[in-house]
């Protein structure tokens, strides 16, 4: 590496700074000794990064502002570059303070994985285990989610188990960079890389709120078109199988998560697709009428997946465990 560089960069004070002289995890590796130190400021500005800010970071790393702050000069000090702008104007990462995150967290994700891996060697299962879900499930029945967590911790009392909620496409990316380990939902346009296991149907209507016009309107003297005519609210992530078969209307809503669409729909100004599970109870009070429109009811197929190729013996138990839960 060059010589330091003297001087004011941004708004950080004159410090010695070195460019940036690498791009990827081996060239960072290899341009300087990574020491225990080293991967606690990268833990820590994943952190402040995933958290869009310092203050949002206190919580989850336990620290407050200032040390937040000192650990992050301590990083840029260490690496010779400038990670972020924070101040008045907010938190902003810079191009190389991108690069440094993209690098930490392939290091710190090979390290758990590399950890992981030394620790079956001694038989025990320890480290994380990193799920990710969709939302609005834990009113289904069907889902066994909760049964295989009870049973996987049995198992493996020492494993620390992180649940998330995510939409289908942010689980999917997440598996592919390890991010997360196992991913429980429904998922259109799979991409190359994972594996999955089709668990059980799900079963959606369509339904409408108590301030809706249809609402109080007879079956029989609602027209097919005119439903297909009044504004409807639909997940982002669906596949164009799922969206109604005629097609968007300027009037229609997209929406990323299926409480969100549950709420427009309680709004009485949309109509939309939602699981019978969560439709139920608020049928039950008369705030949402199922439509006997079948031909637009669908069963959503809810599946079990993760990165494809040998995983660590943490995330085979639990997939298997999950899986059984199923037979």
């Amino acid at each position: 590496m060059r010589p330091p560089v003297a001087g004011t960069i941004g708004d950080l004070p004159a410090r010695a700074y070195t460019p940036l002289q690498f791009d990827t995890f081996a060239a960072f590796n290899g341009s300087m000794k990574v020491t225990g130190s080293d991967i606690h400021l990268l833990s820590v500005f994943d952190s402040v990064v995933r958290n869009n800010g310092f203050s949002a970071a206190q919580v989850e790393l336990g620290l407050s502002q200032p040390t937040i702050s000192n650990h992050i000069t301590a990083l840029e000090e260490r690496l010779g570059v400038k990670l972020c702008q924070r101040g008045r104007r907010g938190f902003l990462l810079t191009e190389k303070g991108r690069m440094v995150h993209e690098i930490g967290v392939a290091m710190l994700d090979s390290l758990n994985t590399h950890s992981a891996h030394l620790a079956e060697l001694r038989g025990n299962l320890v480290g994380q285990l990193k799920i990710a879900m969709v939302d609005a499930i834990t009113t289904d029945h069907d889902c066994k989610l909760p049964e295989a967590i009870r049973q996987f911790t049995q198992k493996a009392p020492a494993v620390r188990i992180e649940l998330a909620i995510s939409n289908p496409q942010d689980i999917m990316s997440g598996l592919l960079d390890g991010s997360c380990h196992i991913g429980f939902g429904s998922f259109d346009n799979l991409v190359s890389g994972l594996h999955v296991s089709d668990l059980y149907v799900e079963p959606h209507a369509l339904y409408c709120a108590d301030t809706h016009p249809f609402f109080a309107r007879a079956d029989a003297d609602i027209p097919d078109a005119e439903i297909e005519a009044t504004p409807w609210v639909h997940r982002g992530y669906w596949s164009q199988q799922r969206q109604k078969s005629f097609g968007l209307s300027d009037a229609d809503r997209i929406v990323r998560h299926i409480e969100s669409q549950l709420m427009m729909v309680l709004s009485g100004a949309y109509i939309g697709l939602l699981p019978e599970h969560l439709a139920a109870s608020f049928e039950a009070e008369g705030r949402l009428r199922r439509m006997a429109f079948e031909k637009y009811n669908f069963g959503c197929q809810m599946q079990l997946i993760r990165r494809s190729g040998a995983v660590p013996k943490v995330i085979g138990l639990f997939w298997k465990t999950l899986q059984e839960c199923y037979v």
